[in-house]
């Protein structure tokens, strides 16, 4: 299962990485990678999931960003750093499918992957402060 979920987490990031980057439009760049990629229906629906939630809260979540990282702030982060700590940040703090500790060892195995490799470091210590502050523990 989270073979699955991680493939959908990575659909989601580079979702939201093409729309990011791009003048795309989400349904355009859903084709895109709906096509590229072969996951099943409920790793689609879960990326889905992501995706929209992502979106729907985004000023929410970079103001979280920002306070959290101020040295960091979103619009100058890396795309990859941005959507992976957004992703994460939704999962935490709007979404209760997902138990903390596996939300932040996704990010963080997200930016191995995906970042660079001060991404890993980044992406940790953001998201252990978000908890702590906001007391976070599920």
């Amino acid at each position: 299962m989270a073979g699955i979920r991680r493939r959908a987490r990575i659909v989601a990031l580079q979702t939201l990485y093409e729309l990011d980057y791009t003048k795309h439009k989400v349904e355009d760049a859903w084709a895109h990678l709906r096509a590229e990629k072969t996951l099943p229906q409920e790793a689609l629906s879960f990326s889905e999931e992501l995706v929209k939630g992502v979106l729907q809260n985004k000023s929410e979540l970079d103001a979280l960003i920002k306070k959290f990282a101020p040295a960091f702030p979103p619009e100058q982060m890396s795309t990859v750093d941005r959507n992976i700590l957004r992703l994460a940040i939704f999962e935490i703090s709007f979404s209760d499918k997902t138990p903390l500790k596996v939300a932040i060892n996704e990010a963080i195995e997200l930016a191995k992957e995906f970042g660079s490799d001060s991404s890993p470091r980044l992406i940790n210590g953001v998201l252990g402060s978000i908890t702590t502050e906001r007391g976070v523990t599920r």
